[in-house]
């Protein structure tokens, strides 16, 4: 063999030789091994984007249960209740009110399944005869018929409704606030109304689609008409329909009451509030998931600095990895599986301390614990997304470090 053919035998030889592959195994532990080196500065720079997803995931999920309490509250409640009550004349000016047969002509309604009354008394109620009358407690009185329980979907929390009996009778049955107010706590007990005292025969639970009830001393129809001077005119006549022809019921009530001018009655959905604030439940977490947001660039930006400063203090290591032919593109994964390992170990933490939080949250004021599953997801992958952008740089730089340079820098 000559010589010339020697040399191309070598270069062969040499052309042949690739650098050594690094596995799905190999990955993880040289980019862990910088993590495991530097516990400390790990854990403060992973703390910057737990905090920042925590927020996010806490925010997203106390928003999200706060919305399933709204929405078992209206499922519970229904939907389908409509209130009648006087409008205003549109030229006379006069007091507008609703006929006394109204909670019977609201019956006759095709689809309307219960109905109920009340009718403002201009009377006080105090707690006795000696307290002055100008002191209400801005309690209200108001005569009641005895279907306005079951329209409502009320409880009692204390004693019974009224019935056929005690309703023509000097008995009260006070809303939830009314009874606070008022300092009743059980029933037995008397309140003083116009120039006489008048039995507590119940106090009703919190009514969310009647606060002007849970604010009121309700008598009953009959003994208000005979006791009380009440004209027997309704000042709001409540009715639950189907929920299919709610909509068709709406359009009839009016014309119902009032035939000759159907104008003086509106007709109001007491649930439209609950509705608005359901919809509305995210509106003033947007702000928080910015604060969260910009939480999680910072901790990004904290994620960065370390693997530059990483890069800085390991010219040796890098150095020495080159000449032991390590290529450019192992140092870009080693440097940027480090970066990804040390975010997702943050990200792990904060969706973790998220769920806690909203679970606290929820267990303390009695609400479902709700965290969306795209919430968790979402907050992870965004920072594996931020520690990919975030060890770019440093692996990038730590690539092209000359071998040469780097072992006679340090």
């Amino acid at each position: 063999m000559t010589a010339g053919e020697r040399t191309k035998t070598r270069r062969g030889r040499r052309g042949t030789l690739k650098a050594a592959r690094l596995g799905p195994r190999d990955v993880l532990h040289v980019g862990s091994a910088g993590l495991r080196s530097r516990p400390v500065r790990v854990v403060l720079s992973a703390l910057g984007i737990a905090i920042g997803i925590a927020t996010m995931v806490a925010v997203v999920g106390i928003s999200s249960s706060s919305k399933a309490q709204l929405m078992r509250e209206l499922d519970a409640l229904g939907t389908n209740m409509l209130v009648a009550s006087p409008g205003e004349a549109m030229f006379s000016g006069e007091e507008v009110k609703l006929p006394r047969d109204a909670a019977g002509r609201v019956g006759r309604v095709d689809g309307v399944e219960d109905v109920g009354a009340t009718g403002d008394l201009e009377r006080s109620v105090r707690r006795s005869e000696k307290i002055p009358e100008d002191e209400t407690g801005g309690i209200s009185v108001k005569a009641s018929t005895e279907g306005l329980l079951k329209v409502l979907r009320g409880r009692m929390a204390h004693g019974s409704w009224f019935n056929a009996a005690n309703s023509r009778y000097p008995s009260v049955v006070l809303g939830h606030v009314a009874a606070k107010r008022l300092g009743i706590t059980s029933p037995g007990q008397q309140v003083w109304i116009d120039d006489r005292y008048f039995t507590v025969i119940g106090i009703l639970d919190p009514l969310p689609l009647a606060p002007d009830v849970e604010r009121s001393a309700l008598t009953g129809w009959d003994a208000s008409k005979d006791l009380l001077g009440f004209d027997g005119h309704p000042t709001s006549v409540y009715e639950r329909s189907t929920d299919a022809s709610v909509n068709s019921v709406r359009k009839l009530l009016a014309a119902s009451i009032d035939p000759e001018n159907p104008r003086n009655v509106q007709v109001t959905d007491p649930s439209s509030a609950l509705q608005a604030k359901a919809a509305t439940e995210g509106a003033f977490s947007t702000l928080l998931l910015g604060l969260g947001g910009i939480a999680l660039l910072v901790g990004g930006v904290g994620v960065a600095n370390t693997m530059i400063i990483s890069v800085l203090e390991r010219r040796y290591e890098i150095g020495l990895r080159r000449s032991l032919g390590a290529t450019r593109g192992q140092i870009r994964i080693q440097f940027v599986t480090e970066s990804l390992m040390l975010s997702g170990l943050g990200g792990a933490a904060g969706v973790a301390l998220g769920a806690a939080a909203t679970a606290a949250y929820a267990f303390s004021g009695g609400l479902p614990w709700v965290v969306p599953p795209w919430a968790m997801a979402g907050g992870f992958g965004a920072t594996l997304a931020i520690g990919t952008v975030a060890g770019l740089y440093p692996a990038v730089r730590a690539a092209r470090l000359s071998p040469t340079l780097a072992l006679h820098a340090t």
